[in-house]
């Protein structure tokens, strides 16, 4: 599912320059992130986990369970992120199968890939 295209006509984009978070693991946070445009570094206990470019999502537990960040996203270029609160993601979730199963893949995905590594 390509994320960027879902989203845009959107322009309510939170810029993050190069070397700057986004966010910190163990952060409370209210919003999934679609990054729109840059490039940023998912990390996990001070280990880049995912080189994240446009299209990924970022901050998806956080909206899911209501949790700390279990993540640091950092921009590596400068980036645009949209973000995506709870509300929203229930709408597209309800509306949008496809959405949910892609969230649900992106997770699968970062779990197997975190149980490789550890």
């Amino acid at each position: 599912m390509n994320l960027v295209e879902l989203f845009r006509h959107q322009v309510d984009l939170q810029e993050i320059p190069a070397g700057q978070a986004l966010f910190r693991e163990g952060e409370r946070g209210n919003f999934m992130y679609v990054l729109m445009s840059g490039t940023a570094e998912i990390i996990v206990r001070n280990r880049v986990m995912e080189t994240a470019v446009a299209g990924t999502i970022v901050g998806e537990l956080g909206i899911i369970d209501d949790s700390a960040r279990s993540a640091t996203v950092v921009a590596k270029s400068d980036c645009k992120f949209l973000p995506v609160e709870r509300e929203r993601f229930i709408f597209l979730v309800q509306q949008k199968p496809e959405f949910a199963m892609h969230v649900i893949r992106v997770m699968a995905d970062r779990l197997r890939r975190t149980d490789a590594i550890l």
